[in-house]
């Protein structure tokens, strides 16, 4: 009795790559690429948002410590965003010279000011983990894609040579299917990766925001004391240190 033929086909990654069909293999390269991509952003964003936490975190400290908005910006030099808050409170109050009298309409304005420079810090954080969410989304079509367009030449293949035998056909199939699986490969850490961003990017978008509260409390106290040497009748400036004559 004959015995089975044995398989030569190797089955390893590698191997299945190079026997896949060019497009299959096309496929392949860029699911390879996209999982790559995924760990680079991770790396990047990662390295980013610490040192922006920290920055925050240092900035916070100083404005809760600061007596003056004048004080403030002098020591926020080192935090790009908490003294660009600073600087936008301190440009806006420099603007309004002019009217002193009108405090509630400067803390509207600064606030306004404060609101849009949140937003685009809010973008600026979140950059990057839009190409991630896109990633997890079509990995796993792309790496369909990939398996049916492979089983279908496998088919055709097969109806061309008329053999049935299983050792004909499983190769051309395990070729097809590590399409899709490189696509999960691709997709899972993606979506993964693009939640922890998302969860560290929220934090510091919440220090943004408080870094903006604790710089319209110093605008406040500052102008509460202007008011208060108005009401003494003493003549004070904006964009000076609140001194006078009586």
């Amino acid at each position: 009795m004959p015995s089975a033929p044995q398989l030569s086909q190797n089955f390893s990654p590698w191997e299945m790559f190079l026997g896949a069909g060019p497009i299959v293999q096309g496929v392949m390269v860029i699911l390879i690429l996209a999982s790559l991509l995924s760990w680079t952003v991770l790396l990047a964003k990662s390295i980013e948002l610490i040192r922006t936490k920290k920055g925050l975190t240092q900035a916070e400290t100083i404005l809760e410590e600061a007596d003056t908005l004048d004080g403030a910006e002098a020591h926020t030099r080192d935090c790009r965003i908490a003294h660009t808050l600073v600087m936008a409170a301190e440009t806006e109050r420099a603007r309004s010279q002019d009217i002193p009298d009108d405090t509630e309409g400067l803390k509207e304005r600064i606030v306004l000011h404060l609101e849009r420079l949140e937003a685009a810090e809010s973008r600026r954080l979140l950059r990057g983990t839009g190409l991630l969410a896109t990633i997890g989304a079509t990995s796993p079509f792309v790496g369909l894609f990939g398996t049916v367009w492979g089983i279908m030449t496998s088919f055709t293949g097969i109806a061309a040579s008329k053999a049935t035998s299983l050792a004909v056909v499983a190769p051309g199939i395990a070729e097809a299917l590590l399409a899709t699986a490189l696509g999960l490969v691709a997709a899972i850490p993606a979506v993964v990766i693009y939640n922890h961003l998302a969860r560290q990017s929220a934090a510091c978008r919440a220090q943004v925001g408080d870094i903006a509260s604790l710089v319209m409390r110093l605008v406040s106290r500052d102008l509460g004391r202007i008011q208060s040497l108005l009401d003494k009748g003493r003549v004070v400036r904006f964009g000076s240190r609140a001194t006078g004559a009586e």
